[in-house]
């Protein structure tokens, strides 16, 4: 089994390279999606988000309301700190059990956005970064994601810089021009991975 940390900061494209690479064959281990799995309604995880924050996070229906919580926790890092103390540990359990059912041969890739921020580099095989500069993920998320330019900039800042992410980089996959040069980069490392995960 290969285990392969991917990793991009918010806006640099990392879910469409996850996606492509489950194409191939990858095992995709998601943490964001993972990290919104156990915080569904019913949950010990939203269960704790509550009491820590208060029923204001909560949308009428008993869901988690992300961005309320978001904009909470991204403009204060100590509330950030309690909120990844719930839920990272839970991610963690989570991701742990899929990687246990995935058969011996596989590239299990874990789609990790604070891979580099959490220095958990050395749990992988293979670091993949998907670079981006900051001003074209600006850009996509403004365009694409509709979110207010102040939210934008704040979650640009509050994760790891694109030196810190290169720096832990094993693989990299530049990603600011076209979805086509992006499908010959990916078809390139998954030849890699599968490279190496047969050796």
């Amino acid at each position: 089994m290969l285990k392969v940390g991917l990793t991009g900061g918010i806006g640099s494209g990392k879910s469409e390279v996850s996606r492509r690479l489950a194409a191939r064959g990858a095992v995709v281990v998601d943490a964001d999606k993972i990290a919104r799995e156990v915080v569904e309604p019913g949950t010990p995880g939203l269960a704790q988000i509550v009491a820590a924050f208060g029923e204001g996070v909560l949308r009428p229906g008993g869901a988690l309301d992300r961005e309320r919580l978001g904009s909470i926790v991204f403009a204060d890092t100590e509330k950030l700190r309690v909120l990844n103390g719930i839920v990272h540990p839970k991610v963690g359990e989570r991701s742990e059990q899929l990687q246990r059912e995935a058969p011996d041969d596989a590239v299990v890739v874990y789609d990790v956005p604070l891979l580099a921020e959490n220095n958990l580099a050395p749990l992988y095989d293979v670091v993949i970064v998907v670079d981006t500069p900051d001003d074209v993920r600006l850009e996509r998320l403004l365009r694409s994601r509709g979110m207010p330019e102040a939210d934008a900039r704040a979650r640009i800042a509050a994760q790891a810089s694109r030196e810190d992410r290169l720096r832990i980089a094993d693989i990299v996959i530049a990603n600011e021009g076209s979805l086509d040069q992006l499908e010959a980069q990916v078809d390139k490392v998954w030849q890699d991975l599968s490279t190496r995960a047969s050796s």
